[in-house]
This record gives C-alpha cells, sequence and structure tokens, in this order.
C-alpha cells in the first residue's frame, strides 16, 4: 500500500524532513507536536516558507498547491516531533472556515496574518456538560443592538491561553425540539472584557488544555461567521478537517521508530506485532490520503479517525513492552506512552465516530 511520488513530491519530503530535523534540534522534540510542540518562532518560519495555508486558493493568498503537498509537509514535521501547535488550528481549520463561510471583510482581516504565522487561534466548542453531544451546547450569544453578548463556559479549548482570537461555537437561538438549529459562529478576540482563562495541567504536564468562562463579552455582530443560526453544518465540516488528517495516525510515530531500533526481531511473535503495526500504518495512511484527496463520502472521516487513533493506542502498548522500564526512564517517552489514551477522545471518542459511520454513512438504524 506504499505510494509512489513524483521527484517533486520526493524533494518536498526530504526539504520537510531536513526542516523537522533542524526544528527537534532547536526547539525540542515533542509527540503528539501539532498540540504539544508551541513555538511561534517556528510559525513564523513555516509562514515565511508558505507553509501556511500551502493548500488554501491563491486568491485569498494561500499557496494554491494540491492537498497532497499538505500531508507529505505535515507528516514529515509531525513525525518527527517538530513544534507546529502555534499555527495547527488555523492552518488545519480556522483558515478553511473563512475562506467557505466568511465575509470579505474577515478574510481580509484574518487571513494575511495567519498566513504569515503570526497568530494562534483557540477554538470554543467543548462545554462542561455537553460530552460529545455539540448541539446541546449552552453558551449563548445574544444580539443587543450591532453586538452579540456572550455568556457560557467552554472546556478543553486548547491554546485559550496563547491565542488571539477564539473561533467560538454558541447558541444565538433555542429552537423548541431542533437543537441542531440555532448554533451560530462567532470569532472572539481573547483580549475583550469578560473572558477569564482557567489552565488545565493535565496528569502527563501537558498544558496546552484550558477552561474559559464568558461573562458578558461583546463582540461585533460582524463577527458572525456564515449564517446566523445554522452553523451546525459549518462546525461538521470542520470537524471532518479536525479527524481526518495526518496527524491522527503519526503522532507518536518518533516513539515507534526508536522502539523499533531496540526490538528483539529474532522474537517471531514480536515480528509479527511489528508486521501488524505496519500494515495498520500503511493502511491508516491509506485513508487519511483518500481523505485529504476527497475520494471519501461526507463522515467518513470518522473511519479515519477511528482507525488512526486506534492504532497510535497500538503503537504506545508497543513501544512500552519494547522498552520495559527504561521507558520511564525518558520524560517525553514515559508521557507519550501515557498520553495514548487520550487518542481516542479527542475529537470525538471513537464510540461517538462509530455511530456517525454507522449511522451516516452506512445508513444503519439509529
Amino acid at each position: 500500500m506504499d505510494f509512489t511520488f513524483d521527484e517533486e513530491l520526493l524533494a518536498l519530503q526530504a526539504e520537510a524532513e531536513a526542516v523537522a530535523a533542524d526544528a527537534v534540534m532547536r526547539y525540542g522534540r515533542r509527540n503528539d507536536s501539532w498540540l504539544c510542540g508551541f513555538s511561534r518562532e517556528f510559525s513564523l518560519e513555516l509562514g515565511a516558507r508558505g507553509w501556511i495555508g500551502m493548500t488554501w486558493p491563491t486568491e485569498y493568498g494561500g499557496g494554491g498547491r494540491p492537498a497532497i503537498d499538505r500531508l507529505i509537509m505535515s507528516e514529515a514535521l509531525i513525525a518527527a516531533g517538530a513544534p507546529l501547535a502555534a499555527s495547527w488550528f488555523v492552518d488545519r481549520q480556522m483558515g478553511p472556515a473563512l475562506i467557505t463561510y466568511g465575509t470579505p471583510e474577515q478574510q481580509e482581516r484574518y487571513l494575511p496574518e495567519m498566513l504569515r504565522g503570526e497568530v494562534t487561534w483557540c477554538i470554543g466548542m467543548s462545554e462542561p456538560d455537553s460530552g460529545s453531544d455539540l448541539a446541546s451546547l449552552s453558551t449563548r450569544a445574544e444580539r443587543d443592538g450591532d453586538e452579540f453578548v456572550i455568556n457560557g463556559r467552554k472546556i478543553w479549548t486548547s491554546f485559550a491561553h496563547q491565542a488571539e482570537y477564539c473561533y467560538l461555537i454558541c447558541r444565538t437561538e433555542s429552537v423548541e425540539g431542533k437543537p441542531h438549529l440555532g448554533i451560530s459562529e462567532v470569532i472572539v478576540p481573547m483580549d475583550t472584557p469578560g473572558i477569564e482563562v482557567r489552565p488545565i495541567r493535565d496528569l502527563v504536564d501537558a498544558r496546552h488544555f484550558n477552561e474559559v468562562w464568558f461573562d458578558d463579552v461583546r463582540v461585533p455582530v460582524s463577527n458572525l461567521v456564515g449564517v446566523e443560526g445554522a452553523a451546525f453544518s459549518q462546525t461538521m465540516r470542520q470537524l471532518e478537517h479536525e479527524r481526518g488528517g495526518i496527524d491522527r495516525l503519526v503522532s507518536n510515530r518518533a516513539l515507534y521508530l526508536h522502539a523499533l531500533t531496540l526490538a528483539d526481531t529474532s522474537d517471531r511473535v514480536l515480528r509479527q506485532e511489528i508486521a501488524a503495526l505496519e500494515i495498520g500504518y500503511r493502511v491508516g495512511r491509506l485513508l487519511v490520503i483518500r481523505s485529504v484527496l476527497g475520494q471519501t463520502p461526507a463522515g467518513f472521516a470518522a473511519a479515519t479517525k477511528c482507525a488512526c487513533t486506534e492504532y497510535e493506542q497500538r503503537v504506545a502498548d508497543f513501544v512500552a513492552r519494547v522498552m520495559g522500564p527504561d521507558a520511564m526512564l525518558w520524560d517525553e517517552l514515559c508521557r507519550g506512552i501515557a498520553y495514548a489514551p487520550a487518542y481516542t477522545i479527542m475529537g470525538g471518542t471513537s464510540n461517538v465516530m462509530r455511530n456517525i459511520l454507522g449511522e451516516r454513512v452506512l445508513g444503519l438504524p439509529r
């Protein structure tokens, strides 16, 4: 299931691997580097190279390059552990969302600084009492003249303590019996009065999560993205970008490659496990490539996320067993193994992904 790339793609792959190696040397290596490796300096470097928004249309300042180019570049950087987090959400979700749904004024205002790698955005989506049910969110934005007044609370908001802007998913209307209606997306500058950010430090010492409180936060109605009250489908489209990318497959690739050098390949059982992991990687990569090339039906990113994140958990188990007690001697290695259970939670749990796949893709009864 390997793919043959032409000379241009091979050159891009080699360049990205060299850039990644240099970045790891200067900034350190991180597991889940698209989430846990935050460097504004490296974000500026990516912007200068044209590696942020490289697939965005040229009329919006993007590179206009094929989706496979971004996949090759991102795979090399994440697999090595280069720190992409400062600009990852911008490149993966916020920029494409504004290109698709934003006004010309919003595009002119926000896209150029995104492309330069100058800003970080967070996504205000999950709420404490909503679980994975986005339609049950309760954070509200109520009109008061030409402003929205926002009240509510978000949780697991990565980079809220670093971000200049929050792409907020909120409720602008309550429709009886139709919770998917009345949801809107609003741009909220994070320095707006009334916002309180409470950092969350998790058990492996990752510090990207936050809880965010909105208390009578006022933003212009012109910050609305798309159609007021009808943004649920916009958000679902965002989640397709979030769930079907290469970041869901290679977050702990460096750990696997390291453990592979230490594995006792004279053990036939271990060789079988390595073979299964190699097959899993290639199947997952095929799913990602099909997703980024638009060769999958709507909703199929749920299957890609399931397959890839469960694969990453198997990688962590393999690394722990191969290295044994030595795994506890290297903090980054130990954290990478301990963090693995989160892979099938972030971006939607595996059971939710299977429901989406069954109901929306296969058409099975609820």
